[in-house]
């Protein structure tokens, strides 16, 4: 049984006319003839009476009739579900961001979004960089945004922004009143968000620009959260490299300081699974991300 079938069952059935039915479908008479048949005959039973060149529902026909008009309103039901998905009238978009994103980008995305597509679930958690490259391979989050580059072949990576790392210290730190260029990393201690974040991620590469070995860093304390880092570093318990978004409202108040250690520059990457379906609201999101990211006031 196809829909075709029920279709032009319903039709010839409100007219118990082969020919006006055909005429109501935009069919030919033979083509409205075959289906009604073959239906019939694929379940062993006749669904009209044939009176002279007439036809006329008999008692199975009635019976089957209610059945078939609400499978075919369940099919227009699905069928307008898939418009307004395919039109962003409703659906839901799931997006795995990491810890300086969630606090200090994505919000006004998120916001610019709903304003456009109202219609549309937005369902968003937090995680550092390799967990949200783990949720979005395993189809978790259809989007993940990362805060550094990712080298898992799994995923499909674009750039979407650039942040600015820093290195921050509390007012009392001997480098807050330095002057000159620091190149000697080792000379304090670090507080440092957890391995696996972007930010640590980024704090390799700051080594590596400074041809300081790992081993002679002295990490004091690891933490899961761009606050907790910020709060000890402006309690003396060491350096940090960190977004300066993240430092800013410290910055400004003066409970942190900047230091002479030039800025790392830091890309913002959008990652999906190019082995699953990339929805128009996924779709949507992306452009205007992109969009608001060529705009330096809504960082």
């Amino acid at each position: 049984m196809t829909l075709d079938q029920l279709r032009i069952f319903a039709a010839v059935a409100s007219v118990e006319h082969i020919t006006r039915g055909a005429e109501k479908l935009n069919l030919s008479q033979s083509a409205v003839s075959a289906a009604i048949k073959a239906l019939e005959t694929r379940y062993d039973i006749e669904l009209f009476d044939r009176v002279g060149r007439s036809i006329v529902l008999n008692p199975a026909g009635r019976k089957f009739l209610p059945e078939a008009l609400k499978v075919l309103a369940s099919a227009a039901a699905a069928e307008a579900a898939l418009i307004d998905l395919g039109n962003l009238q409703v659906g839901d978009l799931s997006i795995m961001a990491s810890n300086t994103i969630v606090s200090h980008w994505l919000p006004k995305r998120l916001a610019a979004f709903r304003r456009q597509y109202p219609g549309i679930k937005l369902r968003t958690s937090m995680g550092n960089t390799s967990e949200v490259t783990a949720a979005v391979k395993a189809g978790v989050a259809e989007i993940g945004l990362i805060e550094w580059p990712t080298d898992d072949p799994d995923v499909a990576a674009m750039q979407l922004d650039e942040d600015e790392m820093v290195v921050i210290v509390s007012p009392d730190h001997p480098w807050a009143s330095r002057t000159r260029p620091l190149d000697n990393l080792s000379e304090t201690s670090w507080v440092l968000r957890e391995l696996g974040s972007g930010t640590r991620f980024a704090f390799k590469s700051l080594l590596e620009l400074h041809a300081t070995p790992a081993a002679s860093i002295d990490v004091v304390m690891e933490l899961p959260d761009n606050s907790a880092v910020v709060g000890a570093v402006e309690q003396g318990l060491g350096a940090t490299l960190i977004s300066k978004s993240a430092a800013e409202t410290s910055i400004l108040s003066g409970r942190a300081v900047q230091t002479t250690i030039a800025p790392l520059p830091r890309p913002y990457f959008l990652i999906r699974n190019p082995d699953r379906y990339n929805s128009n609201a996924a779709k949507a999101f992306e452009k205007i991300a992109l969009d608001r990211a060529k705009t330096p006031s809504t960082r």
